[in-house]
């Protein structure tokens, strides 16, 4: 015979969930740091003995340069035939000054003028690209060294053009491995992990 049902009983209530103040929350420990390495100290770790060598062999390096390197250096420039670097000079800046002494007729600004800012933005875009590397020094370079080409193409007698417009391109590439140093076509991609908890 089966007992009489008897009342079921309550089930425990639950607790409310009680929300915390934002002013009361207290942000998880912050793991520590790991140990900076100590810096490498090369110095501590040559004997005194062998700076003491280094410093006595420079010493005595120093002294022959200036004695025999110099004056055999000086003595080699003077004997050298320096004609080739002269007559390149000249394939590509005769032609620009010829080039700017027919097309500045009529301006206020002369040719000469027109040849020492020619010569001017060239040496400045030059020296601000190489130690700057400022993306409008590059862009000045760069146009410049076409400009450049253009005229002397233009202002070259025709049987030499092709020659003259070729030296002004060699020219400028040799300048360009100054000004455009470190410059790449290769994209940069930066990367953002946006899922690395913040520290």
């Amino acid at each position: 015979m089966s007992e009489p049902d008897k009342p079921r009983e309550p089930e425990p209530a639950v607790p409310p969930l009680d929300t915390i103040d934002d002013s009361q929350r207290v942000p998880p420990p912050r793991r520590p740091a790991p140990p900076r390495p100590q810096p490498i100290n090369a110095a501590a770790d040559i004997p005194p003995g062998a700076i003491a060598a280094f410093g006595v062999v420079g010493l005595v390096a120093l002294v022959l340069v200036l004695k025999w390197g110099i004056p055999k250096g000086i003595d080699w420039y003077h004997h050298q035939d320096w004609a080739w670097f002269t007559q390149w000079t000249a394939t590509v800046a005769d032609p620009v000054h010829a080039y700017l002494s027919a097309h500045t007729v009529g301006l206020p600004l002369t040719a000469t003028s027109a040849f020492v800012i020619w010569q001017g933005v060239g040496i400045a875009s030059l020296a601000l690209s190489w130690f700057t590397g400022a993306v409008g020094a590059r862009l000045t370079w760069t146009a410049h060294g076409a400009s450049s080409v253009f005229m002397v193409w233009d202002a070259s007698p025709a049987a030499g053009r092709p020659v003259a417009a070729a030296l002004a391109v060699l020219a400028w590439t040799i300048g360009s491995l100054f000004a455009l140093r470190g410059l790449s076509l290769r994209p940069r991609i930066n990367i953002h992990n946006h899922n690395h908890p913040a520290r």
